[in-house]
């Protein structure tokens, strides 16, 4: 019992230090040199095989390179950086009902039986006969209802880099964007795998063409913490049963 008096004094702490990183200032932002995108823009890629590069290739129109005028300056390699397009403008809506009605009516009465009826009829109270010896009735009916409505939109544009090419030719991305208004600041997190022939001339990416996508909007601040409950009533909110 003292280990776990111990554990949750130990996460409030911790919880308590991440808060106090931003006390009185704005948050921070994170640090550059430590994002994957940073790792994947040093990395110089391997040497071309079996091509012989010109001086005078450097100054032709019709080179195949990549800073030529009909180069094709979309992102294939790793470092590259390309245009992610988040268009999200959906709507749903369910709406179902159920509805179930039964009703029973049984009776049976000992009208005659050998003037069995009749003697007992004798000793019970005013009003009571057994005439109608058994009468059984029920009802039940059960209804239900349910409805789902959602409506989302979501426009953003985020620069996403290659961090990786996978086996297969698959681009692993990963895209990152922090803006700080005030004592808040906004983070837009974007990653998953995308197709070289997907990525348009502009060198744009929409989001669903990005396979295992994930996409993140939030912040971090002072308002994100009002609006988050206390750590210890998320734990209360966990423990008990009522």
């Amino acid at each position: 019992m003292k280990l776990v008096k111990i554990a949750v004094l130990g996460l409030a702490l911790l919880s308590g230090c991440a808060r106090l990183e931003h006390v009185g200032k704005a948050p921070s932002f994170t640090p550059a040199a430590e994002t994957p995108e940073h790792v994947a823009m040093l990395w110089q890629g391997l040497p071309a095989t079996g091509q012989t590069q010109r001086t005078v290739d450097g100054s032709s129109l019709w080179s195949g390179e990549r800073q030529s005028l009909l180069g094709d300056r979309r992102a294939v390699r790793k470092g590259d950086i390309l245009t992610v397009v988040i268009e999200i403008d959906e709507e749903a809506e369910i709406s179902n009902g159920t509805s179930r009605s039964r009703s029973g009516d049984e009776s049976m009465g000992v009208s005659n039986l050998f003037g069995v009826p009749q003697r007992i009829d004798e000793h019970l109270p005013d009003g009571a006969t057994m005439a109608a010896a058994v009468d059984l009735e029920s009802t039940s009916s059960s209804t239900g209802q349910g409805s789902v409505k959602r409506n989302e939109k979501l426009t953003l544009r985020v620069a996403a880099t290659i961090v990786d090419i996978l086996p297969n030719g698959v681009l692993s991305i990963n895209g990152s964007q922090e803006l700080r208004v005030n004592y808040e600041m906004r983070e837009l997190l974007v990653s998953g795998y995308v197709r070289p022939e997907d990525i348009s001339r502009q060198n744009e990416i929409t989001y669903d063409k990005i396979a295992s996508a994930r996409v993140s909007y939030g912040g971090r601040g002072q308002i994100s913490d009002v609006q988050q409950p206390r750590y210890g009533q998320q734990l209360l909110d966990v423990i008990l049963p009522f």
